[in-house]
C-alpha cells in the first residue's frame, strides 16, 4: 500500500491516500524509521522499506500493512 511519510517538528505523520487517512506515528521498531515497523495512532502498523537514515521527507513509499498480531 502506498503511504506518504512526513515529519512535523519531532513527530512523524503518515498519509494513506486510498483511505484518505492521516495519522501520527506513535511507535516504531527502529529509531531511524526505515527497515522496520511503525504503529499509527489508529492502531494500524506498516512495515517500511530499508532506506538511508537521512532520506528526505516527505516521501511516498510502498509499505506492507501488518496484521494486528504481526511484529
Amino acid at each position: 500500500m502506498k503511504i506518504t511519510l512526513r515529519k512535523v517538528g519531532n513527530v512523524f505523520e503518515v498519509y494513506v491516500p486510498k483511505k484518505d487517512l492521516e495519522e501520527k506515528v506513535v511507535s516504531m521498531q527502529n529509531p531511524g524509521l526505515w527497515g522496520g515497523w511503525i504503529a499509527l495512532g489508529n492502531g494500524w502498523r506498516f512495515e517500511l522499506p530499508a532506506m538511508a537514515p537521512d532520506t528526505p521527507l516527505p516521501l511516498t513509499v510502498e509499505a506492507r500493512k501488518l496484521a494486528e498480531d504481526d511484529s
